[in-house]
Order: structure tokens, then sequence, then C-alpha cells
């Protein structure tokens, strides 16, 4: 039996989701259409009923594990959870080899987060469900891209078409060593929006401008023309466990000096985990034109609408 659905699938366009310049304009918008109606009309629970999706988080995770396992129960999906620290990847196992090993149980699509850039790619190649990126080391986090763009459409009033023309994005903080950053910038660059990447010198080198956005180490030259905000933490889990750099905060934190510059039109925005006081006050966070909630429950509708994207297109035929 295991065999033998391991061959329909094959024959089935497999629909990843590893990058949002992968997606294309045409499926991003579709899941984020499908995630905004999720947001207004919740499902009713069968969209997957009798599907099962994999968890393969090789990296510590919370907001995203639980976000991914909600969506998927929410549309009465089967999940099939495996940690590192549960599972032989602690003894030496291969990614691709844990993959496949998870495949031969049977699952229709796996979600995987790996320490490593490449994971979830490793893991595509392996097997023939499709696999969605739940992150890989600084190369991309795909969804919380998507997170972070349907939040930012829903407040502006363009969540219809989600053409965010016109628009910038300033997205602030160490954006060098941020996966969610690249995916943030793929994302609202794709629905026309210009970004700027801010930080210093370090966090934000002029090589970041190959990505398709505007470069600047000056923080405040940007507060008055951008109509979003999104600070990063400092990925100290990169740094070999240092903290923001000497003069960090002084140059690149939104403080409350910083929240009076913005237009009263501007957003703020910060995909978490936060550190209060370091990157962003409490008066940015939690003030009336923080969207940092939003943003969390804009998780789930968006994991929901990858999940039926990967799953329900690829055995209706769609493309891959």
């Amino acid at each position: 039996m295991v065999v033998d659905r391991a061959e329909n699938k094959a024959a089935a366009p497999r629909r990843n989701v590893l990058t949002i310049r992968e997606l294309g304009h045409e499926r991003l918008v579709r899941i984020l259409r499908a995630a905004n109606g999720y947001l207004d009309t919740p499902p009713e629970g069968d969209e997957l009923r009798g599907r099962s999706v994999g968890l393969l988080f090789f990296e510590d995770s919370t907001r995203t594990r639980v976000s991914f396992t909600a969506a998927a129960q929410r549309l009465g999906a089967h999940v099939l959870d495996l940690a590192s620290g549960g599972s032989s990847m602690s003894k030496g196992e291969t990614i691709a080899d844990t993959a496949r090993t998870v495949a031969a149980i049977g699952v229709d699509a796996m979600v995987v987060r790996s320490r490593q850039a490449g994971g979830p790619g490793v893991a595509a190649a392996a097997v023939s469900s499709p696999v969605i990126s739940a992150g890989d080391g600084r190369h991309a986090h795909p969804t919380q891209g998507m997170i972070d763009v349907l939040a930012f459409a829903r407040f502006v009033g363009r969540a219809d078409a989600f053409d965010l023309a016109g628009l910038r994005v300033a997205i602030v903080g160490d954006v060098l060593n941020s996966r969610v950053a690249r995916s943030a910038v793929e994302a609202f660059s794709l629905l026309g929006a210009s970004v700027v990447v801010v930080g210093p010198p370090a966090f934000a080198p002029p090589k970041l401008a190959a990505l398709g956005c505007d470069v600047s180490n000056d923080l405040d030259a940007e507060l008055a023309s951008c109509d979003s905000l999104m600070m990063l933490r400092v990925q100290v889990e990169r740094h070999g466990g240092a903290g923001a750099p000497p003069g960090y905060r002084r140059g690149y934190a939104l403080t409350s000096d910083r929240l009076a510059k913005l237009r009263p039109s501007t957003v703020v925005m910060h995909p978490g985990p936060m550190n209060r006081g370091v990157e962003i006050d409490g008066e940015a966070a939690d003030g009336a034109r923080s969207l940092i909630t939003e943003q969390v429950r804009c998780g789930v509708a968006t994991r929901m609408a990858t999940l039926v994207d990967v799953i329900n297109g690829a055995s209706e035929g769609g493309a891959p």
C-alpha cells in the first residue's frame, strides 16, 4: 500500500513552497486570497479531512510549529509531529533519510524546518510528497513572508488584488542573518511595494541590494518615507550567543522618540519573537499603530491556505 501511494504522488505535479520567489506572483496572490478568506470565514474543517501532514522540525520552534499544527487540525488533517530531539536526527541521521522514513509511513505533505540553509530542499529532493519550508538557516521562511504581507495588505485595504504598488516598507535590524527578512523582501517586492532594509553595516551590507531592495544604514533618514516599519530581533543564535553590538539601540531601535517621528498612517510590525527594550519599546509594540498581534492572527490562516494549496492543488493536477 505504501509503495502504491508513493507512485500515485509521483505522477502528480508537486507544489513545494521553498521560497517566495519560486512561488511566483499568481500563486502567491492565490494563497494570500485564500488566507484572507479564512480570516473572514473560518473553514468548516473538512478541506483536508483524511489527509496527513508531517512536521519535521530539525530546529527548535514554538510559534511556527504550533501555527502549522493548528492549521492542519482546523482543516481536519492528521498531524505526524517529529522533532529532532526525538528522532534519529539526534543520532546522526540525515534530513533526506528522515524525510524518506516519514514518506514511507505515508503523508500528503511535509513541513520542514532546519538550522542548515537548504534543508527543506534536501527533503524535497528525497521524497515525492510536496514540502513546505518552515525556515532554513539564513535562507528563507516563505510562510512568514506571506503572513507579513497579508497583515499589511489587510490594514491598508489592498487585500483584494494584493497590489502594494506605491507603498514603501522598511525592514530594520539584523537583516543579513534573517531568513524572515529575505522572504519578506521577496513577498513585498513581488506584490509591487518598494523595500528598504536598514541596519548597521554589519547587519545591512551593500550586497543585500541583490535581493531587489534598497539598503540603508541610517534609520532616522527612513522614518518619514515608509508606510510600514518592520523590526527584527538580533539573531543571537547566529552570532555565537553575542547580543546586539554597542550602540545598536541608539542607532536602530524603535524607541518612543522615533515612534513620534513616523507619519500618522505608518504601521509597526515585528515577526517575533520580540526583544523588548532592545530593538523595540513597549509603546511601539503595544500601541494603536502596531500590527504585531494581527501578524500572529494571520499566521494560522496563511498556513491553512498553504497546506490546502500544496495538497489539494497537487491532487487536482495543478501546476507545480
